[in-house]
């Protein structure tokens, strides 16, 4: 579940409540983003010239062979066919269900009962042998949960049965589900479907062919929490589509890559605003990812996009990596509920999310089933 970082460092989400109660921030600094450079660098071929076409084709090759991909995706936009994704009908809010209950037994995080936002603590989770095994247990429960939700995409299935299935297994497991309660969200899971970057409100809406769901499952259990996502496909789904999912998980690969003892933290970053701008798409600079462990949301802050902030990982530490990606534009607007938030352009958005402990020679990835 997404966190983030504004101007100034601060450590409350409360200083979003007069904007969101979801856990949204502004960043510092914006995204570095493919779709707003030109498209005529190609002078040579509108000069007028008649030189031979083959010599040009040789040079310009060797000059761009890393924008070739991004420059075809622009030219399909151009005819249309991210236009053929943008005639779905948009996102609209379905009827929300009362939220289930939880057995007294159940452990419950300490922010359960109160609709403020938690604070974000400002220490590093750091964990010692005890600490990892039970993070271990809690991201392996939460990554077996993610992948029987995926099962249940389909058509004509809601978002709502998605949440009473994920809730039963994670209550049937002896856990808690993270979200419920957090800061006043309603539901047990987050479902975000096509232009829906993050934090979606499971409700009654049907999934149809042609969708993207992303679910993001964390849980609660012996007062650790495991957090992750995935974006699914529902019913046949647009090549263009398929393949911003896809660039969108290659994007989280590439930045547990880059994880270590003493890397930097701004090297993730780099590297998925990399990878992301050679396809044309934009890196959502609003939601960032976070520590985790026995508390939800801590320092560090993980920036998706180019940026400067400072920090080193170190050895024993947890957090999420979980970028968002979209085929348009990275602005955002949110719905009345203060949680649902959208691409302002109506582009979709695809995520991915692992928690990760950092080693001495890499990063373990915790939210494997």
């Amino acid at each position: 579940m997404a966190t983030g970082a504004s101007l100034v460092r601060v450590s409350s989400l409360k200083l979003l409540s007069s904007v969101s109660h979801g856990d949204d921030f502004s960043s510092s600094s914006k995204s570095s983003s493919f779709l707003g450079a030109p498209l005529n660098f190609l002078p040579s071929y509108r000069s007028g010239k008649r030189t031979p076409f083959h010599e040009n084709l040789v040079i310009v090759s060797k000059r761009i062979s890393g924008l070739e991909e991004a420059m075809r995706i622009r030219r399909e936009r151009e005819l249309g066919i991210v236009q053929k994704v943008r005639k779905r009908q948009p996102l609209r809010r379905g009827k929300v269900s009362p939220r289930l209950p939880v057995p007294d037994h159940i452990q419950k995080p300490p922010y359960v009962g109160s609709s403020i936002l938690p604070e974000i603590s400002s220490e590093y989770q750091m964990h010692d042998s005890e600490g990892i095994a039970k993070m271990r247990a809690a991201c392996q429960l939460a990554a077996r949960v993610l992948e029987y939700a995926g099962t249940l995409v389909r058509p004509s299935v809601t978002t709502n049965e998605i949440d009473k299935a994920v809730h039963q297994m994670i209550i049937d497991a002896g856990a808690y589900p993270s979200p419920l309660g957090y800061g006043g969200f309603p539901k047990s899971v987050c479902t975000s479907v096509n232009e829906c970057m993050c934090h979606g409100i499971p409700d009654s809406r049907q999934l149809q062919s042609g969708d993207i769901i992303n679910i993001d499952v964390t849980v609660y259990l012996n007062g650790y929490h495991g957090d992750t996502s995935k974006t699914y496909f529902c019913g046949d789904v647009s090549d263009g589509m398929r393949r911003l999912v896809k660039v969108t998980e290659e994007c989280l690969e590439r930045g547990i890559a880059v994880c270590k003892d003493g890397a930097s933290f701004k090297k993730i970053g780099k590297r998925i605003s990399e990878h992301a701008e050679k396809y044309g798409y934009g890196v959502v600079d609003r939601f960032v990812g976070h520590g985790v462990g026995s508390v939800f949301h801590s320092e560090p802050l993980i920036y998706h996009h180019r940026n400067e902030e400072p920090g080193q990982m170190v050895e024993g530490l947890t957090f999420t990596i979980e970028p968002i990606l979209t085929m348009g534009g990275i602005e955002c607007i949110t719905w009345p509920d203060n949680w649902t938030t959208l691409t302002a352009d109506g582009s979709p958005a695809a995520q991915f999310e692992h928690t990760i402990l950092i080693t001495r020679t890499g990063a373990e990835i915790l939210t494997t089933p």
